[in-house]
């Protein structure tokens, strides 16, 4: 087997936690990536850990009909690293990344290829793929964005692929802060006019920013509580994490939309564009965990409370 590495990025799990880690939120829009440096550092963290060159970083991302976006055509231009590219279906989600990386691992280790994979991904959809590598004689590295306070030392990784790799890998942290800021711009006024008229907001209640901040932060500990007759009841806690998470939302992207964005939304309501409301439910589970998310209540709060912040700006 070659006596090098090859590195393959999940950009979706990629940018959603270093978003959360610099932004609180996986909203791709609440970002700016320094993508030159982000991909530099990957490269040297695999070098240093191996002391193995790379072979080539393979960068998985999905957008409209697989057609490349001008980002995906720089990062396709840096020296090293190919762009694989999955489809962004009608409602928002992803298809056939996890299948391209999956395919691209063992295919690599299959080949002898490479005798070290790094892979930058949190999906437990990839454990199969990893074992299977495995089972050639490849030693697979996850690695993901570093996060102290968690047992795995990573953030938003199933604990089924981080027990089946060889080894888990923090990406430094300081390279996160190094390479991902936060997205500020001129905040769209609250006080334009919608193009079409909507329905009548609430009543304006005391914004949702002013929740205290261990509130906006609770989530991980959240738990149910059981009464003498030992049927489960929610906590405030887990309702409480919901709406923080979406002031959380709202206000990234309040502060990264568009005026003519901004219309739009707010015309439509209360139906959120599938991309924001996946962005609430994503971050929301990433807190409490998808039993709880899939509440109704739950979900309704995390809506209800996106719109109070907007409301509250009005």
């Amino acid at each position: 087997m070659a006596d090098r590495s090859v590195i393959l990025v999940d950009a979706g799990y990629l940018l959603a936690a270093g978003g959360t880690r610099v932004a609180g939120t996986s909203l791709r829009s609440a970002i700016r990536v320094d993508y030159e440096k982000l991909i530099s550092g990957i490269f040297d963290l695999a070098r240093q850990d191996s002391d193995l060159n790379a072979l080539r970083m393979y960068w998985y991302d999905a957008s409209r009909d697989g057609i490349p976006n001008e980002l995906h055509k720089r990062i396709a231009l840096t020296p090293g690293v190919k762009t694989r590219l999955g489809r962004i279906s009608f409602n928002g989600e992803q298809k056939g990344v996890d299948l391209k990386i999956g395919l691209d691992l063992v295919n690599a280790a299959r080949n002898r290829a490479a005798s070290v994979a790094y892979l930058v991904s949190g999906d437990d959809d990839l454990a199969e793929a990893v074992e299977a590598a495995q089972e050639f004689g490849m030693r697979v590295v996850l690695v993901g964005v570093e996060n102290v306070d968690h047992h795995l030392g990573v953030l938003s990784v199933a604990e089924d692929i981080a027990l089946r790799a060889d080894a888990v890998l923090p990406l430094p942290g300081v390279l996160v802060h190094e390479t991902f800021t936060r997205a500020v711009q001129s905040a769209p006024d609250p006080a334009a006019p919608t193009p079409t008229p909507g329905p009548r907001p609430s009543p304006r209640r005391q914004p949702m920013a002013s929740l205290p901040a261990t509130t906006a932060m609770a989530g991980s500990g959240s738990q149910l509580v059981y009464s003498s007759d030992r049927r489960p009841a929610k906590t405030d806690t887990v309702i409480d994490t919901a709406r923080a998470v979406g002031v959380a939302v709202a206000e990234s992207w309040y502060g990264s939309t568009t005026q003519t964005d901004l219309n739009s939304v707010i015309a439509d309501r209360p139906v959120l564009p599938v991309e924001i409301d996946r962005v609430l439910l994503k971050d929301c589970a990433r807190r409490i965990g998808e039993a709880d998310t899939d509440l109704q209540t739950v979900r309704r709060a995390l809506r209800a409370a996106f719109w109070e912040y907007i409301d509250g700006l009005n």
